[in-house]
């Protein structure tokens, strides 16, 4: 398994995370807003590591989106949902350049 399906699943857990309604608010809220900017960096990281393994690139774009705009209470919390699936179902899916390679 590569590393950036390694951090599909590691981003789209915590996207699932903070998806919960009462429970990702206050993850949120409690720490300032700092889980917005870890989850920014993290899926910019995801992003570069997909790019470079020649996968898909959706869940870590709508990711960045998300960290962007998870500050605005109702849709936050609908985009981090949005990007748990996302993410997830493009980690289940192998990479371009793995292929037709043997494990």
């Amino acid at each position: 398994m590569s590393t950036s399906r390694i951090m599909k699943w590691i981003t789209g857990g915590l996207e699932a995370l903070l998806g919960f309604p009462i429970l990702g608010a206050t993850i949120i809220v409690g720490l300032l807003w700092t889980p917005l900017l870890v989850m920014l960096f993290l899926h910019i990281i995801t992003l570069v590591l997909t790019q470079r393994d020649g996968g898909a690139s959706t869940g870590s774009i709508l990711g960045i989106i998300t960290s962007c705009i998870g500050w605005i209470p109702f849709v936050g919390m609908i985009m981090h949902i949005l990007s748990a699936i996302f993410l997830m179902i493009n980690a289940a899916k192998p990479d371009n350049a793995s292929i037709g390679v043997a494990s």
